[in-house]
């Protein structure tokens, strides 16, 4: 099995009508079909964590150079649609399956039942064997 990363931004997709102005009853819809598929990937073994986050609005970004205080400000950040709105980490038998899983996700229905053919990037987990080949020494 093999872990990958199912990253959710908040790029539109096909709709670009804000949360904010949908009706109460898309929201639902939008929320129970995640709960659906979460639901069918937990009982498959397949889904190891989900997260969604808070807006970038309440992000905070913290440098550090190990001697001072470090510093903490509320941006500059990349667009909003680039941002991380949330994740699933998924350990599934091919890359191939994470794919199809991430269409999925992809098409939660949004304003008026439309699938919002959100992209969803999907990343492999680096494993042990990734490190010890970044590592020369062993």
């Amino acid at each position: 099995m093999t872990k990958f990363l199912l990253i959710v931004d908040y790029n539109p997709g096909a709709i670009d009508t804000p949360m904010t102005e949908w009706a109460p009853e898309e929201i639902k819809a939008h929320m129970d079909y995640y709960g659906a598929l979460n639901d069918e990937l937990r009982a498959s073994g397949e889904l190891v964590d989900l997260q969604a986050l808070t807006g970038p609005e309440l992000a905070k970004v913290v440098t550090s150079n190990g001697v001072n205080a470090p510093v903490v400000t509320d941006g500059p950040f990349v667009e909003f649609k680039e941002m991380l709105a949330g994740f699933q980490v998924v350990d599934v038998e091919s890359e191939e399956r994470a794919i199809e899983i991430a269409a999925r996700v992809s098409q939660v229905p949004g304003p008026g039942g439309v699938p919002l053919e959100q992209p969803i990037t999907v990343r492999r987990v680096m494993g042990d064997a990734d490190f010890e080949e970044l590592n020369p020494l062993g």
